[in-house]
C-alpha cells in the first residue's frame, strides 16, 4: 500500500508538474519542483529539449497511473475484490512506461546524461530502475493471488 501511495503522488505532483508545465525551464525565480526538473535533466536531457516521447510517457503516468496507484490504495485497505487485478495493471503500465524510457535511450544510442556517476547510475538507473523492479515484484506477487482465487473458486464449482 505504501508503494502505491508513495508512487501515486509522485506520478501525479511531480510528474504532472514536469508535463503540465512545459516552461519550467525558464523560470527564473526558484521554484522546487522546477529545480528538481532541472537537476534532473543533467541525467536525462530529453526532459530538457521536451523530447515528445518522454512528455507522452510522462503524461500518461501521471494522469493514469497517478490516479490508478491511489485507486489501488483505496482497494487495498477496503480489502476490495478488484485490488489484485488492480495492482497488477498498474504495475505493468509502470513497466511498460520504464521500458519504453529505457528503450528510446538504448534505441537511439544517445548520450543523454552529463558526466559523472551520480546522474547515470543514480538518478538515471536507480531513480528508474526503483519502477522495474517493485511492479515486478508487485505483479508477480498479485499474480499468485489471483490465481490462488481462481483455484478455490474451480475447486467450489466441482
Amino acid at each position: 500500500m505504501c508503494w502505491f501511495a508513495f508512487s501515486g503522488l509522485t506520478h501525479i505532483i511531480l510528474e504532472g508538474y514536469f508535463v503540465f508545465t512545459p516552461n519550467f525551464f525558464t523560470f527564473s525565480k526558484p521554484h522546487l519542483l522546477a529545480e528538481v526538473w532541472k537537476e534532473y535533466s543533467k541525467a536525462d536531457s530529453r526532459y530538457a529539449g521536451r523530447d515528445p516521447t518522454v512528455v507522452a510517457v510522462e503524461g500518461i503516468t501521471a494522469v493514469l497511473a497517478g490516479p490508478g496507484c491511489l485507486l489501488a490504495v483505496y482497494a487495498i485497505a477496503a480489502k476490495s475484490t478488484y485490488e489484485h487485478t488492480l495492482q497488477v495493471v498498474i504495475s505493468i503500465a509502470q513497466l511498460y512506461g520504464d521500458i519504453v524510457y529505457f528503450a528510446t535511450v538504448v534505441l537511439a544510442g544517445v548520450e543523454i546524461c552529463a558526466p559523472g556517476p551520480v546522474y547515470f547510475w543514480f538518478y538515471f538507473m536507480f531513480m528508474n530502475g526503483i519502477w522495474i523492479v517493485v511492479p515486478l515484484l508487485i505483479t508477480i506477487r498479485s499474480w499468485k493471488a489471483i490465481n490462488v482465487a481462481f483455484a478455490s473458486t474451480k475447486k467450489k464449482i466441482a
